[in-house]
């Protein structure tokens, strides 16, 4: 059994959410914490996580949760997990250090799985490429990003630029998801042409004891805008990656792609780091 934190802005729900869990849990068995934020707790949460504010987070109590909203969200989090036979437990009480009680929930949790599409409508503009990389930095579990139409995915892109994060977020990936194990694979080397893929023969027989069907593929592309049109028309995918690499993929992953990714796309991403 796994133990799965979902995170919600208290005044919308996220479906998406909630059913890239339930997938899980017909593989495996789920215990699910739902945590809900009111509004202001989930922005100024956010706006931390991304690096604006330093120090410890004191939420003001100038601008009061709906309560009915958050008590309607809850009711519905608990149907959903009644009629799907998942364990669960409801976080609500989030006191003015909230940003260090959702990191301490993550150290004793497998995976934190957000919206990806709620999470940038609440982000600043100047805070939005580098969102992924400082969340990670703060959160003490893998986090899966998922779009609000999830459908589960019949492929997988592995990023790998030879990086120890990059590796490590493949293993935690095959670890925590190994539903995804049957699917088609492709291992994904982003980087100069000149340049072969890092440690194949190693990375090849790391993989191939995991998923049923891999493909390996240097690709050879120069630039970041390519990277991203080469993602997206993969269709119907899931991308794997690693955080802090200095490869292009690293710098496209960071900067660029996962914002159109999760906002333009649809693309679910998986995002570990050691």
């Amino acid at each position: 059994m796994k133990k799965v934190l979902l995170a919600f802005d208290g005044e919308h729900f996220s479906e998406g959410v909630f059913e890239f869990v339930r997938q899980m849990h017909l593989h495996q068995p789920v215990f699910a914490i739902g945590m809900f934020l009111p509004s202001v707790d989930y922005g100024e949460l956010l706006y931390s996580f991304g690096g604006v504010i330093s120090g410890p987070l004191y939420i003001s109590e100038a601008v009061p949760a709906d309560e009915a909203v958050l008590d309607k969200n809850i009711a519905h989090f608990k149907k959903l997990c009644e009629e799907s036979g998942i364990g669960y437990k409801i976080h609500r009480d989030f006191n003015r250090h909230v940003v260090t009680q959702v990191k301490e929930e993550t150290r004793f949790a497998d995976m934190l799985v957000v919206s990806g599409e709620s999470f940038y409508e609440n982000l600043g503009v100047e805070t939005q490429d580098e969102y992924i990389a400082n969340v990670l930095h703060k959160t003490e579990c893998p986090v899966v990003l998922v779009p609000e139409k999830y459908v589960q995915p019949e492929s997988v892109i592995l990023a790998y630029d030879g990086s120890e994060q990059s590796v490590y977020a493949m293993k935690q990936f095959t670890y925590l998801l190994p539903e995804f194990n049957s699917v088609k694979a492709l291992l994904a080397s982003f980087g100069d042409s000149g340049k072969e893929i890092p440690d194949r023969q190693n990375i090849e027989e790391l993989l191939l004891r995991h998923f049923e069907h891999l493909t390996i593929l240097k690709v050879r592309l120069a630039a970041k805008k390519d990277i991203e049109q080469w993602i997206v028309g993969n269709g119907n995918t899931m991308l794997v990656a690693g955080a802090y690499g200095r490869s292009l993929f690293s710098e496209t992953f960071r900067n660029s792609f996962i914002t159109a990714g999760i906002k333009d796309h649809k693309v679910p991403i998986f995002v570990a780091h050691r």
